[in-house]
């Protein structure tokens, strides 16, 4: 698998999935999820409501991941991942965001995806520290035994988050 850390707009990439880092509704947000939801269009928002709810309001729990098309984006599929809000780590968060990236490469598996592009799920308004997501994210990633997808990269928006990437893909 190659693994790579770029910084860009994930929006803009032409990979075969984007990831979302969602939440439960998945019905659009701030951040990352709702940057996704504006550039691919009105359709995605339709998709996202006519998934079926696991539980009032909730198309994906925490740590699952959704797969729809990606209308407007270049990206043929988005992959809705839920990310664990930070509370200190004592409710299972390393666990569940772990989770997020693994899920996330299983569907991508799953609809033969060859190409995937995370972005630094829960770091954002869900206030993970990104110096404890990090590792996480790589480790789940260089973990994936399956050959698909076969490309991943951590797109990063600034060039402090792409820098810590690079220095954990480098120790690991």
């Amino acid at each position: 698998m190659r693994i790579e850390v770029i910084e860009d707009d994930i929006t803009t990439l032409a990979f075969d999935a984007i990831v979302n880092a969602a939440n439960t509704s998945l019905l659009g947000g701030g951040g990352v999820d709702g940057a996704i939801h504006r550039a691919a269009g009105p359709e995605l928002l339709a998709e996202c409501r006519a998934l079926p709810e696991d539980a009032p309001g909730v198309r994906c729990p925490t740590g699952e991941a959704r797969l729809t098309a990606g209308y407007d984006l270049p990206a043929r599929y988005v992959i809705h991942t839920v990310g664990p809000v930070w509370r200190g780590g004592q409710q299972d968060e390393p666990a569940l965001l772990e989770a997020c990236y693994r899920n996330s490469l299983a569907v991508a598996s799953v609809h033969g995806v060859t190409s995937i592009a995370f972005p630094a799920i829960s770091c954002g308004v869900f206030g993970y520290p990104l110096e404890l997501a990090v590792p996480l994210a790589v480790h789940a990633v260089r973990s994936w035994t399956n050959p698909r997808p076969s490309h991943v990269v951590f797109c990063c928006f600034d060039p402090a988050m792409a820098s810590r990437y690079r220095a954990m893909l480098a120790l690991t």
